[in-house]
């Protein structure tokens, strides 16, 4: 299954009970994140692409086999220099949006 919404794709790994996201933020320095989705709903193999290194890396690392749902929680509106959003309120967004639906 694929699926496109308006920053990010969604799509099934085959064989598996993974959904894939590719997800381009808004109004932060990372470009681009992804990660995968199981089907107990934990994160895996978050990636950023730009943003602060060590940052984005930081984040990736504590959220790897994270409960998704627990996840939004968490990180939804962190904000970065009064941007009104951060490079982990913009995973929050995708991870919701991806668990959605």
């Amino acid at each position: 299954m694929f699926m496109v919404h308006d920053s990010f794709f969604i799509y099934e790994i085959k064989d598996t009970k993974m959904k894939h996201i590719d997800f381009t933020p808004c109004g932060v320095c990372s470009r681009h994140i992804s990660f995968d989705v199981d089907a107990d709903g934990k994160l895996h193999n978050i990636e950023f692409t730009g943003g602060c290194p060590g940052n984005t890396h930081g984040v990736a690392v504590l959220c790897e086999g994270a409960d998704a749902a627990d996840t939004v929680r968490r990180l939804r509106g962190i904000d970065c220099r009064g941007r009104g959003t951060s490079c982990p309120d913009q995973l929050a967004q995708a991870v919701a949006g991806a668990i959605a639906d």
